[in-house]
């Protein structure tokens, strides 16, 4: 063969290699199937380990009795585990049969495989390590069927707890981004507000909202509304912020362009302002949820008859550290769907950004 045919051969192998290689990826349908059995797996393995590994440690396993559209089941720890294992699993099987069809989601549903199964051998390892020798400190560290345990012993009062939690922070919440973003309005387009009110937001806002307890359970009254209003304040001052600043940055350009088309003050601010401020909001909004939720959490513990908070401490009072990380779990689970539907609204009223910013 020539120097010239072994030059021309190279590229050509070179791009067959690169074809072959970019073949492999979510789009083809045999990676794919192998992501989602990678993602199945791990929990798999996990309802494998609990059945098979046997229990060395004495730990005590109770019947329970559900009554579940008028039938009696009786599950054990261990039974209640495995079925949430295997429910995670058809759920994941699901999500990944729902993907096939859609590229975006085939992409983030591979991209994800990895870290759903190492979840699986994490759940399954501190099965072992927390259940079945429990060489893990007890009673800090209880295995993940003793943290399902607390769901199949305290099933009603955690319900009535978490909903306690739920209306304490729908109120709270709602309240402080609506003043939020009023006052941050405000403060952003009229020069005599913000030389007001503007100073007493920065003095009042890096002052912790739990600090303002005290004040709260005396002089509002009761319990309830004190918290309320411990939300309100830490979500209050984020928010404000973020909506004066967002406010403020519009360009004079687009006022300059709305006043030319005949728009007053109250069509500049509704039109043109508070579209430009919208990604600075929903920043204002994401953040104060965390913080709302600390505080949530906090003022449970120090004076509310209920919340998930108030469970964590009468769990700890009893060294029942199993119903504390039940409760943490109910907390995680919950933050999570909130900050999923706030992003979901931002998506939704953000979706001119589309293709504009980076993701």
């Amino acid at each position: 063969m020539s120097t010239a045919a072994v030059k021309l051969s190279a590229p050509v192998k070179a791009d067959s290699k690169a074809k072959s290689k970019a073949a492999w990826n979510y789009k083809n349908n045999v990676y794919f199937l192998l992501k989602l059995l990678l993602t199945v797996s791990g929990f798999i393995i996990a309802v494998l380990v609990n059945i098979a590994f046997p229990q060395k440690a004495a730990v005590v396993i109770k019947q329970y009795v559900l009554s579940v559209f008028g039938l009696n089941i009786s599950l054990t720890m261990n039974d209640a585990y495995i079925f949430l294992l295997a429910a995670i699993a058809v759920i994941y099987t699901g999500a990944g049969l729902r993907a096939w069809g859609n590229k975006d989601r085939r992409k983030i549903y591979s991209k994800r495989a990895a870290f759903r199964f190492a979840a699986g051998i994490a759940l399954a390892l501190w099965d072992i390590g927390g259940t079945k020798l429990q060489f893990f400190p007890q009673p800090f560290f209880p295995g993940p069927a003793q943290v399902v345990e607390a769901y199949l012993a305290d099933s009603e009062y955690l319900l009535q707890n978490t909903l306690y939690s739920l209306r304490l922070y729908a109120a709270g919440f709602s309240c402080g981004v609506l003043l939020g973003v009023g006052t941050g309005i405000l403060i952003g387009w009229f020069p005599k507000v913000y030389y007001w009110v503007f100073p007493v937001l920065k003095i009042t806002g890096v002052v912790p909202a739990v600090a303002w307890m005290p004040f709260a359970l005396t002089l509002l009254p009761n319990s309830f509304t004190a918290a309320v209003f411990l939300i309100v304040i830490c979500a209050w001052f984020q928010i404000a912020f973020l909506t004066a600043q967002g406010i403020q940055s519009t360009p004079k350009q687009s006022f300059e362009a709305a006043r030319i088309l005949g728009s007053n003050s109250i069509d500049q601010i509704l039109h043109v302002a508070i579209p430009h401020a919208m990604p600075d909001i929903f920043t204002g909004i994401t953040s104060a949820n965390a913080m709302a939720f600390t505080t949530l959490v906090m003022s449970e513990m120090l004076g509310q008859p209920g919340g998930l908070g108030y469970y964590i401490n009468q769990s700890k009072v009893w060294s029942a550290y199993y119903k504390v990380l039940a409760a943490i779990v109910i907390m995680a689970v919950l933050f999570s769907l909130i900050n999923h539907i706030i992003g979901r609204i931002q998506k939704h009223t953000l979706r001119w950004q589309e293709g504009v910013v980076k993701k």
